[in-house]
């Protein structure tokens, strides 16, 4: 009978381990990590057949929670001020943060709130891919869409201390939006900008306290 019961409890150990969807990093337990410096960025790209526009924001700022052996735990958000977005000429800059396009003045954040992750593949023991769903706000209107992302897991060391201290979670997410979504109607969207919108996030946050 105890081997029998050891036998149980050994596969089930083995099917655990087997089906892990976190870091393998010596680290246990919930991690907060906190997302801001001008170092983040996140990416906001336009192509039409007249013209291929990409605005940056470098105010980047957010954070997330997560059990580090189980990233299925992930919750948090991440936020841009809306007024920081910046397409390279400033009377575009001016249009695009009026009150006809994404009316900076009225909602000053755009955001992306975690709801679920799946899909979930492990690369290596710091490093993993997911499809991240979530609600993306702009402009007043809330839309979920899902994101693909790639996370990396670094454990504070003496070349990590050189970007911050703590260890340092790196985070890349990709996905699309559509502009008439969130209310955006303006009279060439679909001719000089598209209506699609592709964006890309590369972000470093910390869990230094």
């Amino acid at each position: 009978m105890k081997n029998i019961l050891k036998f149980i409890l050994l596969s089930l150990l083995l099917v655990v381990t087997g089906f892990s969807q976190g870091f393998n990093v010596g680290k246990s337990g919930t991690q907060t990590f906190s997302f801001e410096g001008k170092s983040n960025q996140a990416t906001f790209f336009s192509s039409t057949p007249l013209e291929d526009i990409t605005g940056v924001s470098n105010d980047v700022k957010g954070s997330v929670t997560f059990d580090v052996n189980d990233i299925n735990t992930l919750k948090g958000s991440v936020s841009i001020s809306t007024g920081s977005i910046n397409t390279g000429i400033d009377l575009r800059n001016e249009h695009m943060k009026s009150a006809n396009w994404l009316d900076a003045e009225s909602y000053p954040e755009i955001t992306f709130t975690i709801k679920k992750v799946s899909d979930v593949q492990v690369l290596t023991d710091n490093s993993l891919k997911a499809k991240v769903t979530g609600d993306f706000t702009a402009h007043g209107v809330s839309k979920e869409v899902t994101a693909d992302v790639t996370m990396n897991y670094l454990v504070e060391s003496e070349q990590t201390k050189q970007r911050g201290p703590g260890d340092l979670l790196g985070v890349q997410a990709k996905f699309d939006i559509v502009l008439s979504d969130y209310k955006v109607s303006n009279k060439i969207l679909g001719e000089k900008v598209s209506d699609k919108i592709e964006i890309t996030v590369n972000i470093v946050g910390s869990n230094a306290k």
